[in-house]
């Protein structure tokens, strides 16, 4: 299963990449995914599945878009 992962901010150096198509081995949720394309377990995320904010059980699609940032705040 293919899907498009983005991510904002730090989590790009951390990660490797900002965006691109990643084959998945199998089933997943969106709160595994980070961890698998390189994002440190520990780390606070949000997650949202295209264009909607995502729950860390949500399962993945093909085809899903998933943008990944770190917690931000500001105004």
């Amino acid at each position: 299963m293919k899907v498009t992962v983005k991510l904002i901010g730090p989590l790009i150096y951390e990660a490797g990449f900002g965006e691109k198509v990643v084959e998945l081995p199998g089933p997943m949720a969106a709160g595994e995914l980070p961890a698998f394309v390189g994002v440190d377990r520990k780390r606070p995320v949000i997650i949202t599945r295209n264009g909607r904010a995502a729950a860390p059980g949500d399962a993945l699609a093909e085809g899903d878009r998933v943008v990944v940032s770190h917690i931000y705040s500001g105004g």
